[in-house]
């Protein structure tokens, strides 16, 4: 397998709505702050936190704090090398269950 295959597996934490946004906008930047997650998923701040927090349990994603301007600091999240590969497989097993469903479906009315 090359380094551009992708295993298909699917993830159970990544399998969350939310959790899958959150891998997914991390995956596309080094970093994301809280805020920009929070406001990506129109939830509250504890939903947010609940769902990063699996993720960081999961080893997928990691946090840290860096001071802000007037003392307050900020939190930003990356998604780890193993979030990354996870991500891969999940989306790599998404789609091949939706391959597989067109491969056994008749073409709908109109279809050429």
């Amino acid at each position: 397998m090359s380094a551009v295959d992708v295993e298909p597996r699917f993830d159970e934490v990544l399998n969350a709505p939310h959790r899958l946004r959150i891998a997914a906008l991390l995956s596309s930047a080094d970093q994301v702050e809280f805020g920009v997650l929070r406001d990506h998923l129109a939830v509250a701040d504890s939903v947010t936190s609940k769902h990063l927090k699996v993720l960081v349990d999961a080893g997928y994603a990691r946090l840290s704090r860096i001071p802000g301007l007037g003392g307050r600091s900020r939190t930003w999240a990356e998604l780890t090398g193993a979030g990354q590969r996870a991500l891969r497989g999940h989306l790599a097993d998404l789609q091949r269950m939706v391959e597989a469903a067109r491969a056994v479906q008749p073409p709908g009315p109109g279809a050429p």
